[in-house]
């Protein structure tokens, strides 16, 4: 086994590549070559082809690329515009108008797609027109949509969970479970933060809606069916145990394509542009991750987790005190990282910590998701943030960057809520599947 400093200048490496702007799979790679040369040899490199043949070879991964286009055929075939202004009917009655329509819109959007940005783009491309001259601080707006955007991974099904649950051989079903309830309670963080706001500075946020006839409101609900069947549908599957993960979200295609259909959208040009987004952002997402997966190879021969779990044990921290530290720590990296380097370059080494003491995988998988998904609404690099500006096309992006400084301090409280009560994490699946 290699010592603990030669583990702490490689992951500092790896992290100052990243920040000079070298692309994260490269940098992973690359990393982990260089360990193999310098520690084990020509064996490890030899085993290169091997390793990365063996790290796509995962029939869990397939349902990342289904669940991308998934989402792209329910934002181009229409059904997320009709989504957010029904939602708006029954939301915007509330101190804060429209604003809870974002967040309650990312909140239905995120559980069918399982993509933060895709969400960030959906939303902001349906919301951005609808607040123009009603008198909402536009900061406020900005930051809603954010907010909004970072459940989408939170909320299952969640690309993040796919992934983490891969490198680390949790089930992925355990992890949807496990990120129910913490979702819910986020959305009720955001709603709550934009209440208190509503109190504080009503100026903010806009002008009294006015109210929407209830023969109108359950007139337009209709458009609700289409992503709540396809919820069920997918987590009920699941569930029943009729349908793996990766069935689940095929599953979900199915369901989507007549949706598409019934709004008038369905076509071979939009199936065909449907299909080009998914393949750009699954290469993009599999490129990462089978580096991140050699990495965990080269470093499972240096034996790094045996190390780390060694000096963890030896320096007795209790479980709430790591937990709090890695806190800290993704706080800080969420600055100048992305969601998914954050969580395919840190997780080789930090889990076997978390095992170490005795924490549960499936409440720190949450637990991680919700620190990769804060990244997201810290600038300067939170790529969410730059989606919603490019969407936005005017003013300058630090609108959106104070526009989330509330919705930052309410993703922190939930960070300590879940510390301190990792029950709201561990329950559903404990239940469902048993201890």
């Amino acid at each position: 086994m290699i010592g603990g400093l030669d583990i702490f200048i490689g992951l500092a490496i790896m992290l100052g590549l990243m920040f000079l702007g070298l692309h994260v799979a490269v940098v992973m790679f690359v990393v982990g070559l260089l360990g193999a040369a310098v520690y084990v040899g020509t064996p490890a490199i030899a085993a290169v082809g091997e390793q990365l043949w063996g790290a796509s070879d995962d029939y869990l991964l397939l349902s990342i690329p289904l669940y991308i286009l998934l989402g792209e055929i329910l934002v181009r075939g229409g059904a997320t515009d009709k989504m957010y202004y029904s939602l708006s009917d029954w939301l915007n009655r509330l101190p804060g108008g429209l604003l809870h329509t974002n967040i309650g819109a990312s909140a239905l959007f995120s559980a069918v797609s399982g993509s933060s940005v895709a969400t960030a783009a959906t939303i902001s491309t349906v919301a951005l027109p609808s607040f123009r001259n009603r008198g909402y601080d536009q900061r406020l707006v900005l930051g809603s949509i954010a907010a909004g955007a970072s459940l989408g991974n939170l909320i299952p099904p969640g690309v993040a969970f796919i992934i983490y649950g891969s490198m680390t051989n949790t089930s992925a079903s355990r992890l949807y479970m496990a990120g129910v309830m913490p979702g819910i309670i986020m959305t009720l963080l955001f709603i709550l933060t934009i209440l208190l706001i509503s109190f504080w500075r009503p100026d903010l946020t806009g002008k009294k809606e006015k109210p929407t006839p209830l023969r109108d409101k359950l007139a337009r609900s209709v458009h609700l069916a289409g992503p709540i069947v396809i919820f069920g549908v997918v987590m009920g599957s699941i569930y029943s145990g009729w349908a793996t993960v990766t069935e689940s979200a095929a599953l979900g295609v199915i369901v989507s394509i007549p949706i598409a259909a019934l709004y008038g959208k369905l076509s071979i040009s939009l199936l065909h542009d449907c299909f080009r987004a998914t393949i750009r952002l699954t290469a993009m997402t599999a490129f990462i991750l089978v580096a991140a997966l050699y990495l965990n190879f080269v470093l499972a021969l240096l034996g790094v987790p045996q190390s780390l779990a060694s000096l963890v044990k030896s320096l007795h921290v209790s479980p709430t005190m790591l937990l709090w530290v890695l806190a800290a720590m993704y706080l800080i990296l969420g600055i100048a990282l992305e969601t998914l380097p954050m969580l395919v370059g840190t997780v080789p080494v930090v889990f076997p910590l978390v095992v170490a003491v005795g924490i549960d995988p499936v409440f720190f998988g949450v637990f991680i998701v919700l620190m990769c998904e804060l990244s997201l609404l810290t600038p300067p690099i939170g790529m969410t943030l730059y989606v919603i500006q490019g969407v936005r096309g005017e003013g300058s992006i630090n609108d959106v960057f104070q526009g989330t400084y509330p919705f930052v301090a309410a993703m922190i409280v939930m960070t300590g809520i879940l510390i301190h009560f990792p029950q709201l994490a561990t329950y559903l699946p404990n239940v469902l599947f048993g201890q």
